[in-house]
C-alpha cells in the first residue's frame, strides 16, 4: 500500500507539474486532501518557517528591484561583458552565479540573457555555449546564496543536530563547490556545439528575411539608460544586509538577547534583516511600494512560496507517515552507497521543480535515516535536478532569448542545450563539495 500511495504522490506532483508554480502549489494541496482523509495520513505541521523566508527575502530583493537596484546590477555586468566579449562563454555563467547568491534567487537572470546572446553573435560565437550555462549557472548558485531558502532550511536544521554548523561552515562546503561545477560548465562550453557558421539553423534563419532582420539588427543593451544616484545607493544597502547577516551568524554572541540559553535561529535573524534593510532601501530611495509588486522578482518569488506551501505539506506529510516502514531497507543502501542519497535529492528536484522545496521534502528523510551532517551538506548541489526535463522558466526563456537558434530543446525532447551543462556542473558540485565537508564539516 505504500508504494502505491508513492505512485499517487509522484503522481500528483506530475500532474503539478504541468501547470508549473501555483498550479503546482494547489494540486498538492489536492493530493494532501486524499493522504488525509482517504489515506488517514496524519497531516504534518505546513512549512511555515520557509515561507516567512522567502516571504522576507523577495520583500526586500523586490524593493530593490523597485528602486533601480537591478538594473543597476545588470549595467555592471553587460559592461563586464562587453569589456571581455571574446571570454562571454567564460564569463557569463559566473556573472548568472553572482546575481543569484547576491539575489537569493535564480529569477532575477532574464534581464542578462538577451545581452549574453548579443555579445556572443556580434563576436561570432555560438549563443547556445555562454546562455546554456549561464542559465544553469544561475540554478547552482542557489545552494551558495546566504539568503536561499534552501540553504537557511538546511541551517536550521542541521544546527540543531551539530552546534557546530554554522551559516558559514554551510557556505565554506556549498560556495567553492558550486564554483567548481560552474567552472566545468563554462570550461565544457567553449567548444560544445558545431561553430556558428556551420550551424544548419542559424543558417536556415540567415535565409529568412524576418529571422535575419531579428538577428542583425536587434541590439540588448541597458548601457543607454542613465539611472539615478539612488539605484546605486540601493545595491550598496542591499549588500550591506548580506554582510550584516553573515557577520551575525559568524558572531553567535550577537544574536543571544539578555539571558536567553540559546541565540535566535538564523532563519528568524533572514526575516528580521531581510524586512529591516527593505524598508531602509525604500526610505532611502524614496521608492514608491506600490510599484514593489510589479517586479519579476515579487511575481515569481510568491509564485515559489505557494508551489512549496503545498509541495512541502503534501511529501512531508506521505514520509513522515512512510518513513518506519523505508527505513531499514534505504538506511541500507544509503550506508553502503552515499551517492545514492544524492541521486534521491536530484530525482525529486526534477518532479518538484524548486530547491527549497526538495530540500523540505528530503532533509528530515536523511535525518531521520541518521545521516552524517557532513555527508546532507556535501550532496547539496544534487538539490538541483530540475534542468532535466526542460520545462523550468528559466531555460525557456533562454531558449527564446537565443534568436541564432542553437539554444534548443532537441526533437526526442530530452537531447536539450542544458543537459550536458547541467549534469556536469551538479556532480561537479557534488564531488567537491563531498570533500569539503569530510574536511570543514565531519
Amino acid at each position: 500500500m505504500l508504494y502505491l500511495e508513492f505512485l499517487f504522490l509522484l503522481l500528483m506532483l506530475y500532474i503539478g507539474s504541468r501547470y508549473g508554480g501555483i498550479g503546482l502549489g494547489v494540486v498538492s494541496g489536492i493530493g494532501l486532501v486524499i493522504e488525509v482523509f482517504v489515506f488517514q495520513m496524519p497531516p504534518t505541521s505546513p512549512p511555515v518557517t520557509v515561507m516567512l523566508i522567502i516571504l522576507a527575502v523577495v520583500t526586500c530583493a523586490s524593493i530593490l528591484e523597485a528602486a533601480g537596484g537591478l538594473k543597476y546590477m545588470l549595467q555592471v555586468a553587460e559592461r563586464l561583458l562587453r569589456k571581455n566579449p571574446k571570454r562571454v562563454t567564460l564569463i557569463a555563467p559566473f556573472v548568472t552565479y553572482a546575481m543569484t547568491f547576491l539575489l537569493g534567487t535564480g529569477h532575477a537572470v532574464y534581464s542578462i540573457m538577451p545581452i549574453i546572446g548579443d555579445v556572443a553573435l556580434k563576436n561570432g560565437i555560438r549563443p547556445e555555449r555562454p546562455m546554456a550555462a549561464a542559465s544553469v549557472s544561475s540554478q547552482i548558485a542557489i545552494t551558495a546564496s546566504p539568503l536561499s531558502a534552501a540553504v537557511v532550511y538546511y541551517l536550521a536544521q542541521l544546527s540543531d543536530i551539530q552546534a557546530d554548523i554554522t551559516l558559514m561552515s554551510i557556505l565554506l562546503v556549498t560556495v567553492p563547490a558550486t564554483l567548481f561545477g560552474t567552472l566545468l560548465t563554462a570550461l565544457y562550453s567553449m567548444k560544445r556545439g558545431v561553430e556558428l557558421e556551420d550551424d544548419p539553423e542559424y543558417q536556415a534563419r540567415m535565409k529568412d528575411p524576418e529571422w535575419r532582420e531579428r538577428i542583425l539588427n536587434t541590439t540588448a543593451t541597458t548601457l543607454n539608460e542613465t539611472l539615478p544616484t539612488s539605484a546605486r545607493n540601493a545595491v550598496l544597502i542591499f549588500l550591506s544586509s548580506i554582510v550584516a547577516i553573515v557577520i551575525i551568524a559568524m558572531i553567535p554572541e550577537i544574536r543571544t538577547i539578555g539571558d536567553a540559553a540559546k541565540p535566535i535561529s538564523m532563519s528568524v535573524i533572514i526575516q528580521m534583516m531581510m524586512l529591516c534593510f527593505g524598508g531602509v532601501i525604500l526610505l532611502a530611495t524614496h521608492t514608491d511600494p506600490r510599484n514593489v509588486p510589479n517586479g519579476v522578482v515579487f511575481k515569481s518569488g510568491m509564485v515559489a512560496a505557494i508551489a512549496i506551501f503545498g509541495i512541502a505539506w503534501m511529501s512531508d506529510t506521505y514520509f513522515k507517515y512512510a518513513m518506519p516502514q523505508f527505513e531499514a531497507g534505504i538506511l541500507d543502501m544509503v550506508t553502503s552507497y552515499p551517492w545514492t542519497f544524492a541521486l534521491a535529492l536530484f530525482i525529486v528536484s526534477v518532479v518538484v521543480n524548486s530547491q527549497a522545496a526538495t530540500a523540505r521534502m528530503l532533509l528530515p528523510v536523511g535525518l531521520g535515516l541518521g545521516l552524517e551532517p557532513a555527508l546532507l551538506i556535501g550532496l547539496m548541489p544534487a538539490v538541483y535536478g530540475y534542468f532535466f526535463i526542460p520545462n523550468y522558466p528559466s531555460d525557456i526563456a533562454t531558449v527564446n532569448f537565443d534568436t541564432s537558434g542553437t539554444t534548443k530543446i532537441g526533437k526526442w525532447y530530452f537531447n536539450h542545450s542544458f543537459m550536458s551543462v547541467g549534469l556536469i556542473g551538479v556532480i561537479g558540485g557534488c564531488v567537491m563539495g563531498y570533500i569539503l565537508a569530510q574536511i570543514i564539516i565531519a
